[in-house]
């Protein structure tokens, strides 16, 4: 397997935001790389439906959805890339399931059908692997801090859930810290909106002390990693405590509030964290985190901040394909690192 390779990376979040496609060129064994160019494709109304509902299907329904699903991102790849053709698609999928506790996790869109509608080699299921040997199956991006931008202390991400990643004695440790978009879009909508642009809607809020000093008691947060957060997590936990009597305002406020304060309380020291994914552009989530963190916070190019989860998707196939670790330990709690991922050749 030579070195240099072009790999389109695929990520699609929990938020439902739609696709977002990274066209790179990684080498010097997965250290170097470059966005060539990068793309979100949003998902229709009918497939955002569909994506939501696919927890609720029959085992023969969601076998269909993982197919069809699976065309959908191969046309998806196919009109983002046009005439150009790269060495290998690595696709997340979309995760329906996520029970780590019980042995499970489930990312719909079937590899087999995106090689084929592409005709490119796909790699496709980073997670099952680490899940088979007791790990949580996530994060796994940590590794793409560590070998891409290991110059920060801190590495967050802020999607539809806050992970963040760092050394310890050598180690990388990470972990999602708080659910974030995947809350407060949800309360958004209820104005209408699908998310609150640049956090404008809990700027006008008013903090809820009651509800704050709810949510930060809840038991994850004093939980020692590793550890990690899913959709069922948060209907269990969260959306019964947000009662329609409150303004969204009121909500998101005092949600970002307590999703800033657990954060600082996971970034102990002063260095540089390098803070990635949508919520960067939350002006009044950010405003809260430098309240209460005492990290230099620097949120990079557009380009990065938007895409670099789908960059480091692109990574783990190229470590998948040169038979590299892909998943971490002393990230996930597993057994051993280990070398994740399905590889599906056009038939």
């Amino acid at each position: 397997m030579q070195d240099s390779l072009t790999i389109l990376g695929l990520m699609s979040g929990t938020s439902l935001d739609g696709l977002d496609l990274a066209l790179c060129r990684i080498s010097g064994a997965g250290t170097k790389y470059k966005i060539l160019r990068a793309q979100t494709l949003p998902y229709s109304a009918e497939w955002k439906q569909k994506l939501k509902d696919a927890e609720k299907t029959s085992g023969e329904e969601l076998a269909t959805h993982d197919k069809e699903y699976g065309q959908l991102l191969g046309e998806m790849c196919v009109k983002f890339l046009g005439t150009e053709k790269p060495d290998y698609i690595a696709s997340h999928g979309h995760t329906i399931f996520h029970d780590p506790a019980n042995g499970y996790t489930f990312q719909s869109g079937s590899g087999s059908e995106i090689a084929r509608i592409t005709g490119i080699t796909t790699v496709n299921d980073f997670r099952t692997t680490d899940v088979s040997l007791g790990g949580q199956g996530a994060p796994l991006v940590p590794i793409g801090d560590k070998m891409m931008f290991g110059n920060f202390t801190y590495c967050l991400n802020l999607g539809g859930f806050v992970n963040i990643s760092f050394e310890v004695n050598g180690l990388r440790k990470a972990f999602d810290v708080v659910p974030l978009n995947y809350v407060m879009n949800r309360i958004a909508q209820r104005r209408g909106q699908e998310y609150d642009t640049g956090g404008k809607l809990a700027a006008k809020g008013k903090y809820h002390a009651a509800l704050g000093e709810e949510l930060d008691a809840l038991p994850y947060f004093s939980q020692s990693p590793p550890k990690s957060l899913g959709r069922e997590w948060v209907e269990k936990n969260i959306f019964p405590l947000l009662s329609e009597k409150m303004s969204p305002e009121d909500q998101l406020h005092t949600f970002a509030i307590h999703a800033a304060k657990q954060t600082a309380r996971v970034c102990t020291g002063e260095g540089k964290m390098l803070v990635t994914g949508g919520g960067a552009y939350n002006k009044f989530f950010i405003g809260e985190l430098k309240k209460h963190s005492k990290a230099q916070i620097v949120i990079p190019d557009d380009e990065t901040v938007q895409f670099k989860e789908a960059l480091i998707f692109a990574l783990l196939g190229y470590l998948r394909l040169h038979d590299k670790v892909n998943a971490l330990a002393s990230v996930t709690g597993a057994s051993r690192d280990s070398c994740g991922g399905t590889i599906h050749t056009p038939k």
